[in-house]
C-alpha cells in the first residue's frame, strides 16, 4: 500500500494555513488556519472535510512550534494525525527561491541555508517559511519535507525579461533581477485554462491575471512563463490593495531629499499605504465598487487607475506573446469582481477580447468562459488552487517512492 496524503503548510510571520489532501483523488481531508500566533487571542479554526465539522479555539499560542502541535492535535481528533503511515510528505510554500530553485525540492540543510541566504530579498516571508519548515521537521524528522517556491515557475523567463537595465556587475553582486511571485497560482491557472479549452498546455498561450490584495500578471507561452509583473520583490507591477506597483524610482530619491523620509518610511509607504488604500482609503474591491456606484469620485479614480495599469499589462503581454489564446482571471478580485473583468478588456475588441455581459455577471464555482461564443481570444475565470498545486508538486517528487510496508 502506498502513502497518499500530503500536508501543505503555508507559514506566515504570525499565522499558519494548512490543508491535508489525499492525492489518490486530490480530495481535501482537512483544512484550517492558525492566526495571531504569539498573542493572547490566538485563533485556530479547523475544518474536517470528511465530516463537515468545524472547530474553533481562541487562546494563547506562543509560537509556530505550539501552533503546529495544535494543528497535529486537531488532525488526530479526526483520525488524520501526523503520525499516520498514510502521510507521504509535508509540502511547504516558500516565497523566494532565487535563481537556484527552479522546481520543488526535498529539504535538507543545504536547501535551508539557501532559503536563509535569500532573506534579504524576502525579509517578510522567508524567515516565517523557515520557522514552519524547522518546526515540521522537529515533529516528523523521518518524513520527506518539500519546498515549493513561489518564484520557481518564473525561472523560465529569458534574460531579456528577467534582467533590469542596470550595471551588470552590481546586479550580479547583489542578486538584483526580476524573480516574480505567485508562481504556484500562475502555474496552476495556466494549466487549468488549457484544460478548460480542451487543449494541451504546450499548445496554449495564456495571460494570467492573479488579482487579489496582492496582484500579478504573467505571460505564459506553451506552459512556460516568459514574463511576469512582479520583480525583485512583490512590489513591482500592478496596482494592488496596499502596494503601489510600478513607480518611477526617482520618487524614492525625491521623498528622501525633499520629504526627509527614511528608507523604512518609504518602504512602509509603498508597500502598506499605497495602491488602492492609498488612493481612496479602501483596499476591498467590493467596497470600492459600492462607492463608485454611489458616485464617489475618489473611489472612481482609484478604480480607473487600477484598470488602466491592468490594461497596460494585458497589452504588453499580448505583444510579448504575439498570439494569445486566453486571458485568465483568478484570485479574490479576479474570480469575483465582474466589473473589473469587464473594464479590463473594454476597448480591446480589435485584439479579439470581449466579455459576454450575462456570462460575466453569472456566479460560478469552477473554471468557466465569460467571453462570447466564437471569440478569437477566450476570457476565462479560473479559481486558483495553490494548495493543490503545492500538494501535486510535492507528491510527484516524493510520493511514488514513499511506500507502506
Amino acid at each position: 500500500m502506498t502513502a497518499t496524503r500530503v500536508l501543505v503548510l503555508n507559514s506566515g510571520s504570525s499565522s499558519v494555513k494548512y490543508q491535508l489532501l489525499d492525492m489518490r483523488d486530490s480530495g481535501r481531508l482537512a483544512m484550517g488556519l492558525v492566526e495571531r500566533i504569539g498573542e493572547g487571542t490566538s485563533r485556530l479554526k479547523h475544518t474536517a472535510l470528511t465530516t463537515g465539522e468545524t472547530r474553533e479555539t481562541i487562546g494563547p499560542i506562543a509560537d509556530h512550534a505550539a501552533a503546529l502541535k495544535a494543528v497535529a492535535e486537531e488532525l488526530t481528533k479526526d483520525g488524520l494525525g501526523l503520525d499516520s503511515p498514510e502521510l507521504a510528505a509535508i509540502g511547504h510554500r516558500v516565497v523566494h527561491g532565487g535563481q537556484q530553485f527552479t522546481a520543488p525540492t526535498v529539504i535538507d540543510e543545504t536547501v535551508l541555508a539557501e532559503i536563509e541566504r535569500l532573506i534579504p530579498v524576502a525579509p517578510l516571508h522567508n524567515p516565517a517559511n523557515l520557522i514552519g519548515i524547522r518546526t515540521a521537521q522537529a515533529l516528523r524528522p523521518d518524513l520527506p519535507q518539500v519546498a515549493v517556491f513561489d518564484t520557481a515557475f518564473h525561472t523560465t523567463m529569458p534574460e531579456s525579461a528577467a534582467r533590469y537595465a542596470i550595471d551588470v556587475k552590481t546586479a550580479d553582486e547583489y542578486r538584483i533581477r526580476r524573480y516574480g511571485f505567485h508562481g504556484t497560482s500562475h502555474a496552476y491557472v495556466s494549466r487549468a485554462t488549457a484544460e478548460l479549452l480542451g487543449r494541451a498546455p504546450e499548445d496554449v498561450n495564456v495571460i494570467v491575471l492573479h488579482l487579489g490584495n496582492g496582484a500579478s500578471a504573467s505571460a505564459v507561452r506553451g506552459g512556460r512563463c516568459v514574463d511576469t509583473s512582479m520583480g525583485l520583490t512583490p512590489l513591482e507591477g500592478l496596482v494592488m490593495g496596499t502596494r503601489s506597483g510600478d513607480v518611477d524610482p526617482a520618487v524614492i530619491f525625491h521623498l528622501m531629499r525633499v520629504g526627509g523620509m527614511s528608507t523604512d518610511e518609504i518602504d512602509t509607504l509603498l508597500n502598506k499605504k499605497s495602491g488602492l488604500i492609498g488612493l481612496c482609503g479602501d483596499n476591498d474591491m467590493r467596497e470600492i465598487r459600492r462607492r463608485v456606484d454611489e458616485g464617489d469620485e475618489q473611489a472612481r479614480l482609484a478604480f480607473d487607475i487600477y484598470i488602466h495599469r491592468l490594461k497596460k499589462y494585458i497589452g504588453a503581454y499580448y505583444a510579448v506573446l504575439g498570439r494569445v489564446d486566453a486571458i485568465a482571471f483568478t484570485a479574490g478580485v479576479g474570480e469575483n469582481a465582474a466589473p473589473v473583468r469587464e473594464a479590463a478588456v473594454a476597448g480591446l475588441e480589435e485584439l479579439g477580447l470581449a466579455v459576454d455581459a450575462d456570462l460575466n455577471a453569472a456566479r460560478g464555482d469552477g473554471p468557466r468562459l465569460v467571453s462570447p461564443e466564437g471569440a478569437r481570444v477566450a476570457v476565462a475565470v479560473v479559481p486558483t488552487d495553490e494548495e493543490l498545486e503545492i500538494a501535486t508538486q510535492t507528491y510527484a517528487l516524493v510520493g511514488a517512492s514513499h511506500d507502506l510496508i
